[in-house]
């Protein structure tokens, strides 16, 4: 019996194995016309298509896709984009590229194996749609669970600067309206006391409505109940502002002085109400709510959907604007955001040899994969609708 652990075969120099370099893959993106109520975004502009055909990609892009967000056919075609009226030409391309997620419909469309980008609005959406996805064993990319290198969802806090700005923006608007405004500046004129505005949630959205708030001159009031993100909110608008825990007294108070009221606040499910009908009543008369968390259910006891075509209603003598998707509003700047997050991955998922090799080495795009090849691998997802999960762990190696 030998007393070496090796034996001389093992011992010889042996030679390199180095690790099997990535082969490039070109990608053939469509991009149908949104169908969805009120969507008027685009997720590509055609300087984002110019990249990507100039990095030798094909772009097939659905006649007037662009037309809402003010990008034309013409201006898509010169950046070398493919233009066609075939909506299922369009749907059967390898990689399909949503702002919302594709119907029941259009899944039905979409070729065998394919690859859906898009967002995928957990909130809205029904066990159908998985299943169709699962017989088309379609791998779904989500938007809104892409990470970047900090761990922060780009889409989502792109999206949330627009609504939070916005908010303030249609706020101004609405008090100047002359058939339900009270005709107020919203700002800081001198001689005249500042506008007032109370903002419920310290997030993303709460900050660039403040900031904007702010940068007009108007007085600002936040509050939440999380210390730590009241903090991080001061320390990024760099000034001291009015801060406080959500206590019924104080936001009483505050509510009854403003003159605009914002509802920014976000829920694991349903967003909690912070603010009641009896608190609502005591505002006044002519103020404004303006709640942009009403997609998950908003934080007023008295917010309702509205659409961009009847914005608003009045509720207990208070402006009420309870529009779900407000960055639609801005589809221009919208589009432009959303582009200038994905089109930096699509290259990526290029060079790396598709979507399986880049998955494997890009943790935060991994985190935005929902479904691969038909198997959900998303576990919140699958909680909520009760579906069998895989972990994507345990499938990609």
């Amino acid at each position: 019996m030998s007393l070496t652990p090796f034996t001389k075969q093992q011992l010889l120099p042996q030679e390199e194995k180095l690790e099997v370099g990535k082969q490039r893959s070109d990608l053939f993106i469509g991009i149908p016309k949104e169908t969805s109520y009120q969507e008027r975004r685009i997720c590509l502009t055609p300087d984002a298509v110019a990249s990507l055909v100039a990095h030798g990609h094909r772009v097939m892009i659905e006649a007037g896709a662009g037309v809402s967000s003010s990008y034309s056919d013409k201006e898509f075609s010169d950046a070398g984009a493919e233009i066609t009226s075939d909506t299922k030409k369009v749907f059967s391309c390898p990689v399909i590229l949503k702002v919302e997620p594709p119907t029941l419909q259009e899944i039905e469309m979409m070729a065998h194996q394919g690859l859906l980008i898009s967002a995928i609005q957990i909130k809205t959406q029904k066990k159908e749609y998985f299943e169709a996805l699962a017989s088309k064993k379609i791998t779904g990319l989500a938007f809104e669970f892409i990470k970047d290198e900090d761990g922060s969802y780009p889409a989502v806090k792109s999206l949330s600067e627009i609504a939070g700005t916005a908010s303030v923006l249609i706020a101004s608007e609405l008090m100047i309206n002359q058939k339900i405004g009270k005709g107020l500046l919203l700002g800081n004129i001198t001689g005249v006391p500042p506008t007032e505005v109370v903002i419920v949630g310290a997030g993303t959205v709460a900050e660039y409505a403040a900031r904007t708030a702010l940068g007009l001159g108007a007085n600002v009031k936040v509050f939440d109940n999380s210390i730590t993100k009241l903090r991080r909110l001061q320390n990024n608008l760099n000034q001291r502002i009015f801060t406080s825990t959500i206590q019924e007294k104080v936001l009483l108070k505050a509510l009854m002085r403003c003159d605009v009221a914002i509802g920014a606040m976000r829920g694991k499910n349903r967003t909690p109400i912070v603010v009641t009908e009896n608190m609502v009543e005591r505002m006044k008369k002519g103020a404004v709510i303006i709640d942009v968390c009403i997609d998950t259910g908003g934080c007023f006891e008295t917010s309702e959907i509205t659409t961009h075509e009847k914005p608003t209603f009045i509720k207990n003598n208070v402006i009420h604007y309870c529009v779900p998707n407000i960055p639609s509003r801005y589809s221009k700047t919208a589009s432009m955001s959303i582009s200038n997050i994905i089109t930096p991955f699509l290259l990526q998922i290029a060079e790396d040899g598709g979507i399986e090799s880049s998955i494997r080495c890009n943790y935060g795009l991994k985190n935005g994969i929902y479904f691969y090849h038909g198997l959900l691998t998303n576990r919140p997802v699958a909680e909520w609708f009760n579906i069998p999960f895989r972990d994507i762990n345990l499938l990609i190696f």
